[in-house]
């Protein structure tokens, strides 16, 4: 399906950052580093991850330069009008513009944790133990999924998160809920209680399917909409739609389960059954 059939929402975000995987620069610069042999190179020799960066791009405090490879224990900034596409291991990330993160891992070849203290960044995470994003008001438990995450300075540092796709475990505030999602399934990660929970449902915002595909294509990987040939309504509930069953009238068949193992059924939302 195109784009124009699941419009992206941006909230404080630009259309130039939500169709960042369109430009040339990219497109050249991720075919190059495909060319050198990219992920399988990238992950055999530890070397070369980064895909492409624009603009100001900082390193523990330094400017980042060509050639240079970020790991677990670099803390990178990004300036107005700057991005930066790399890979540790078997995960991928987008840094937007206006952005600070920290990596944690003891090796060089995957992370442990992702701080995100202010700004968004997307990624692709590759199956294995479980990892963490870390926001200022929530964490999210990662295993195999494809996931956005923004910090709303303006909003006293209000977290957003969408499970894109895959199993999610997400805490704010001692509240938490298992997200099990096939398209898109997000939450505000709240700064006070609001309607008496930490943790509400959100639309998809900010983000665009494109860019997930990407990413996931730069670590050989596919998107679980990719693999199930369709795609839902993009409402936030995180459910691939299915048509009708021949002769039916008009109900939908249950969505494909996401991707990645579960080691634990799935609790009752308290969202209602979207959730």
């Amino acid at each position: 399906m195109t784009n124009s059939q699941h419009p992206h929402q941006l909230q404080g975000r630009t259309e130039d950052e939500a169709v960042w995987y369109q430009r040339r620069s990219l497109l050249q610069a991720a075919a190059a580093w495909t060319a050198a042999g990219g992920f399988t190179a990238a992950h055999a020799q530890q070397g070369r991850n980064v895909v492409e960066m624009r603009g100001d791009v900082r390193r523990n405090g330094q400017a980042l330069a060509a050639g240079e490879a970020i790991a677990p224990g670099d803390r990178i900034e990004t300036g107005p009008g700057s991005t930066v596409v790399f890979t540790v291991g078997k995960d991928a990330f987008m840094v937007r513009q206006n952005t600070r993160i920290s990596l944690e891992g003891d090796t060089p070849m995957a992370v442990k944790v992702l701080r995100l203290l202010t700004g968004a960044v997307a990624s692709v995470w590759g199956r294995g133990s479980e990892r963490q994003v870390v926001m200022p008001t929530a964490t999210a438990g990662i295993r195999g999924t494809g996931v956005y995450a923004e910090v709303f300075p303006e909003q006293d540092f209000r977290s957003y998160f969408c499970n894109c796709y895959g199993t999610v475990d997400i805490a704010a505030g001692g509240e938490s809920v298992v997200s099990q999602a096939s398209y898109h399934q997000a939450f505000w990660a709240e700064v006070a209680p609001r309607n008496g929970r930490m943790l509400t449902p959100a639309g998809a915002i900010n983000h665009t399917d494109e860019e997930l595909e990407f990413l996931a294509r730069l670590v050989d990987q596919r998107t679980a909409w990719q693999i199930a040939g369709r795609k839902g309504s993009k409402d936030g509930s995180g459910q691939i739609t299915y048509p009708a069953a021949p002769g039916g009238s008009g109900g939908t068949t249950p969505p494909a389960p996401a991707p990645g193992p579960s080691s634990r059924a799935r609790p009752p939302s308290p969202y209602g059954s979207d959730y």
